[in-house]
């Protein structure tokens, strides 16, 4: 993705903003233009560099999981780490490596691991061997797939870990999961995004594509899998988003809401038409994950792919929702108080970035009760995209 000077960025985005709205109201001034979605913006907000080293691009945490200890005081994120590289798409040549990074300060302050065995080191997958400890306390399961940075396992792939990610075990296939009538044809893009639901059991939230079809690679679905005898199989639940939808539904972040429920962010894009906004949509389970239904439109993603959601369940009973809006290079949170049915206004956690690639939020409540974004970002002063975290009460 090429970086554009100051002035020339800004112009960029206007024309973004035309395509995004389809017309544009004569703006007496672009700061005009940009002020129209920054009515609210955040005061007293802690940014922390997670990860960062010149030369290199940090990117996408929400490709590549996040976990959270002792009620958010240690917080785990993965990134991928490659060369920077001036290009047309990402600025970020090959190898693309996986590495994560650690804090045990409820993300005040970080240090980058790179684990050993882990996503991207190579080996051939091994069937699950069961016995998985689940419920372990602390236990971290890390989903590799296909169609992101890093991984092109089509099958899908599993790792765990029993020490908090600081060694893994794998790669496991999901034994039996693929054999389903559900997912033939397909092939498997899951992110990382899952609940232990007890010592034996747990519910993975998954994506997958059809293959060998027009748009494919943008028409992910998300579907429900689960184990219920500790990995030793994995079985096909149900399809969050049906296949009579026409548009993508991808990278779901789900989460318990204060009622019960499960509620599921996915983003969204029209495959079909590349200046058309993409957006994020909300949909509900009241069987825990056995069938669903669409609760609400939670926020606009932009141009340029758009962006994923990062959903938490705050201490409070209310849903924040974090995402990147990229023809505003901007940094969105919106909170329900209705469980995800209806959201309040877009408040401003992160803008004027260097360039639009930005976002793929993760997102957490730590210890404190403070709000955790973590997310990727390039600025004037640090050209090369790092990892940052958002620190703020809410």
């Amino acid at each position: 993705m090429k970086n554009y000077p100051r002035q020339s960025r800004r112009a960029f985005i206007q024309k973004s903003l035309i395509l995004s709205s389809g017309s544009l109201i004569a703006f007496p001034s672009m700061s005009k233009a940009m002020n129209s979605k920054q009515a609210v913006k955040l005061k007293n907000i802690r940014y922390v560099t997670v990860a960062a080293l010149e030369g290199r691009f940090f990117g996408w945490p929400a490709n590549n999981g996040m976990w959270k200890w002792d009620n958010g005081r240690e917080i785990l994120v993965g990134f991928t780490n490659g060369p920077f590289e001036e290009q047309d798409g990402h600025n970020i040549g090959k190898p693309q490596l996986t590495n994560l990074a650690r804090s045990t300060n409820g993300g005040k302050s970080w240090t980058r691991e790179d684990p050993d065995n882990f996503v991207g080191d190579g080996g051939n997958p091994k069937p699950s061997p069961g016995n998985i400890e689940f419920g372990h306390p602390d236990f971290a399961l890390r989903v590799a797939a296909k169609g992101y940075h890093g991984t092109d396992d089509h099958k899908g792939r599993f790792f765990i870990s029993y020490d908090r990610g600081k060694s893994w075990s794998g790669p496991y296939r999901f034994n039996g999961l693929n054999e389903d009538k559900n997912l033939q044809g397909v092939e498997i893009t899951s992110r990382t995004n899952y609940k232990v639901t007890g010592a034996n059991s747990i519910q993975i939230y998954m994506t997958a594509r059809k293959k060998d079809i027009k748009y494919a690679s943008r028409l992910d679905k998300p579907f429900i899998a689960e184990s219920n005898d500790s990995g030793k199989t994995f079985h096909f639940v149900c399809w969050a988003v049906p296949w009579t939808d026409q548009h993508r539904a991808a990278m779901p972040s789900v989460v318990r809401a204060a009622d019960g429920n499960l509620v599921m962010a996915a983003r969204r894009r029209n495959p079909r038409n590349d200046d058309q906004s993409c957006w994020i949509d909300a949909f509900e389970s009241r069987d825990n994950g056995r069938s669903w239904s669409f609760l609400s439109k939670a926020g606009d993603t932009g141009l340029h792919n758009g962006n994923p959601p990062g959903l938490a369940t705050l201490r409070d009973g209310r849903l924040a929702c974090c995402y990147a809006n990229r023809s505003l290079s901007q940094l969105l949170i919106r909170f329900s108080e209705d469980g995800g049915s209806s959201w309040g206004e877009e408040i401003v956690i992160r803008d004027n970035p260097y360039s639009y690639d930005m976002g793929y939020p993760q997102l957490l409540q730590n210890d404190a009760g403070e709000m955790v974004a973590l997310y990727y970002i390039a600025t004037e002063d640090r050209q090369h995209s790092y990892i940052e975290a958002a620190i703020w009460f809410v």
